[in-house]
């Protein structure tokens, strides 16, 4: 979608968002010209998508190599029983025609790793990983500092949720491998059927993460617009409540320390 003013049909749509002196006209023009990439259909990147389409994000991609499981049904609220034994990639695209058919959406159900990750989302302005195990995040994480664009990290299990935006290629910005190191480049990190998980605990981490993408992608052109790099948010459903750290950049990280040291030298 263009920069051009809304249509009166678009301005009804946005009108909640529109009267808000935080986001105003110029920041829902503006989500209108942005492209998010979400890494993960599941959990987590079902309600965020859900959210930021209502949102009117102009342009998504959509990457999941996964199906739809009658499983999933319990916390991933865009499939429906007709989804399941289908590409929740290709699901997810069909729920997003059918909720705003004037977004643009490109969709990949390759498993995204090291190799072809930097290729899906080079041309973002911000990319959401809600996907769960520790290699695929970091390799989404490496791909984001190499290409400069924005991540928002989700993650949920059980009762408990993390939310984070990460700005590694920036130089006095912490990278998510600045979070949790290198000790996690494996795919052997617990599931959510080993565990179990509140429903309602990921619809809370994937909404949150939404509205937090948007703090992303209005950044300096709204007042709601403060992306908050390297601030991670700890929701706990059991209290409920919610607490904030400050994630430090790590001198010596091997995805944004060395880069952003190459980039000065």
């Amino acid at each position: 979608m263009s920069d051009a003013p809304l249509s009166p049909q678009r301005l009804d749509r946005f009108a909640r968002h529109i009267v808000l002196p935080e986001i105003g006209g110029a920041g829902q023009v503006a989500l209108t010209t942005k492209h998010v990439v979400i890494v993960g259909l599941g959990g987590i990147g079902s309600p965020a998508l859900q959210y930021l389409a209502a949102a009117g994000i102009g342009r998504f991609t959509l990457i999941d190599d996964d199906t739809v499981d009658f499983s999933n049904l319990q916390r991933q609220t865009i499939f429906t029983s007709r989804d399941v034994g289908h590409g929740k990639a290709t699901s997810a695209r069909r729920w997003l025609a059918n909720f705003d058919d004037t977004l643009s959406v490109e969709i990949s159900d390759a498993r995204i790793s090291a190799a072809n990750a930097a290729s899906l989302i080079e041309d973002a302005n911000l990319v959401l990983d809600g996907t769960d195990n520790f290699a695929t995040r970091l390799a989404v994480s490496d791909a984001c500092v190499l290409t400069h664009v924005p991540l928002l990290s989700a993650a949920v299990g059980r009762f408990q949720g993390q939310v984070g935006a990460f700005a590694g290629h920036l130089p006095d910005q912490p990278c998510y491998r600045c979070f949790v190191g290198d000790a996690f480049d494996a795919e052997d990190c617990d599931t959510c059927a080993e565990d179990g998980m509140l429903g309602a605990m990921a619809g809370w981490a994937g909404t949150f993460g939404a509205m937090q993408a948007i703090r992303v992608l209005l950044d300096g052109v709204s007042t709601f617009g403060n992306p908050l790099f390297g601030k991670l948010h700890i929701l706990d459903g059991m209290k409920p409540g919610m607490r904030s750290l400050a994630i430090a950049k790590d001198g010596s990280c091997g995805g944004c320390s060395r880069q952003t040291h190459m980039l000065g030298s």
